[in-house]
């Protein structure tokens, strides 16, 4: 069930039933607003956990992050379960929320270090970070301007997603730079679509908490960032 009903009601022509529908729709549309201002607050206090994570990831903690990596995945999954479970709990939800995000951060020290370690590394950074912004920017005014209902696409792209997971999983192993691209080119168009998907979810009141839908938007920036950098970074460390 979504969170806001929009289904208009059978009308009454003396008049009443229609100012009580009108009501209705104004007291969900201001729920609505209020939902998704929400939303957007905690998704850009999300940013700034990540950015305080990775700044102290890479000034302080580089070589601990490093060294216990897959420990650090692990904590940020289990922050990432813990917020779902704990999503409807003000107070908890917050604190797991920045947890996870702060930590997803810190995630980011090993490909941001060896980014900042080729020549003009910060230029890289910097150019993969305005790119996500204006990519986010594009297709969420797409989200909302699109007359396509793009909840039909979810199946879709959650499949997707699988695949370019299995395919990162394997090139661990494989170490293919060709592959690397392919799975980041197909990650960074993967998560342009999920940001108009989830923006248009969003709108919507498709999410029933604005924590899980903040989550949403900040993961898919999150990876369509790390799909721009490593695109990047690989062309960079040809020249």
């Amino acid at each position: 069930m979504s969170l806001y009903d929009r289904k208009p009601q059978q009308v009454n022509y003396d008049g009443y039933q229609a100012n009580a529908n009108n009501a209705a729709f104004t007291q969900n549309d201001v729920a609505l607003i209020a939902f998704v201002k929400q939303t957007y607050q905690l998704f850009a206090g999300s940013l700034l956990a990540a950015t305080a994570g990775a700044y102290i990831g890479i000034s302080t903690f580089g070589d601990l992050v490093s060294q216990y990596y897959i420990g650090f995945v692990i904590l940020e999954f289990a922050l990432l379960f813990g917020l779902m479970f704990a999503k409807s709990k003000p107070g908890i939800n917050l604190i797991l929320l920045f947890a996870f995000t702060f930590t997803t951060g810190l995630t980011l020290t090993p490909i941001l270090s060896r980014i900042l370690g080729l020549p003009g590394g910060a230029a890289i950074v910097a150019q993969a970070f305005l790119l996500t912004t204006a990519i986010f920017g594009v297709m969420s005014i797409f989200a909302l301007r699109t007359k396509k209902d793009l909840a039909s696409m979810g199946k879709t792209l959650f499949i997707a997603l699988i695949v370019v997971v299995i395919g990162s999983l394997i090139n661990l192993f494989l170490g293919s730079p060709i592959l690397q691209v392919a799975l980041a080119g197909a990650g960074a168009i993967l998560f342009s679509i999920f940001i108009a998907y989830d923006t248009q979810n969003i709108m919507r009141g498709l999410y029933d908490s604005p924590v899980m839908a903040a989550v949403s938007l900040y993961l898919d920036f999150l990876n369509l960032f790390i799909s721009l950098l490593q695109i990047l970074g690989i062309f960079s460390s040809r020249d």
